[in-house]
């Protein structure tokens, strides 16, 4: 497929709504006017790239309706980049079109217009209980989640070494021995599989400790 495929489906959505149409007017792709409205311009892909939000963004200092146009895919996949691309377009003023090669419908999933950020209290409590809650500086910034040390991990560490020293105990003495006040859950979770009930509040280590680099 090439990206002049897109162009006669997009013109023809346009014009059904009274645009005049026409392509490769200066670096656009495509432009459409309609009496006194400001331009409207569309910039097409073969798929979601940056270069493509490079040159949507470009456009934006000719008119702020700028749109981005892909062909439409069928499969998870393209549901999930669509969805990424939706937030990246809204967050940078973009709309968003596709088209569907097999009937050639054009889907508006967004227009262009200003982003207003709206932040979520309960990421944001969440972002700073966990740095409050982390001892030190363990990991190195840029790394890949897998392998990574949380807070979690930490009072998880924290039950090993006391039951490594004390040997099977109950729960409640775990929190109080260790610091850990979620000591129970931690271990009756068991997310890392280091421990093991024996008893009614009462856990045991299934590993050595060397085995976790205590």
């Amino acid at each position: 497929m090439r990206e002049t495929t897109l162009y006669q489906p997009i013109k023809r959505f346009l014009e059904r709504q009274g645009y005049e149409v026409k392509a490769e007017v200066g670096s656009a792709d495509v432009v459409a006017v309609r009496g006194d409205e400001p331009p409207v311009v569309v910039e097409l892909k073969t798929c979601f790239s940056l270069s493509l939000f490079h040159q949507a963004t470009a456009r934006q200092a000719i008119t702020d309706v700028v749109y981005i146009a892909v062909p439409a895919s069928q499969g998870r996949e393209f549901g999930r980049a669509l969805q990424r691309n939706l937030t990246l377009c809204r967050r940078l003023g973009l709309g968003l079109l596709t088209v569907r090669m097999r009937d050639q419908l054009v889907v508006v999933h967004a227009d262009p217009a200003p982003y207003r950020p709206r932040q979520s209290q309960r990421k944001k409590a969440q972002l700073l209980g966990e740095f409050s809650k982390r001892t030190g500086d363990p990991n190195v910034g840029g790394a890949t989640r897998r392998g990574l040390v949380t807070a979690y991990r930490q009072d998880a560490l924290r039950c090993v070494a006391f039951l490594s020293e004390n040997g099977a105990t109950k729960a409640a003495l775990v929190a109080n021995g260790s610091g850990v006040s979620n000591a129970r859950r931690i271990m009756a979770d068991n997310h890392y599989d280091w421990f093991e009930r024996v008893g009614p509040g009462v856990y045991r280590l299934k590993i050595d400790r060397q085995a976790v680099g205590l």
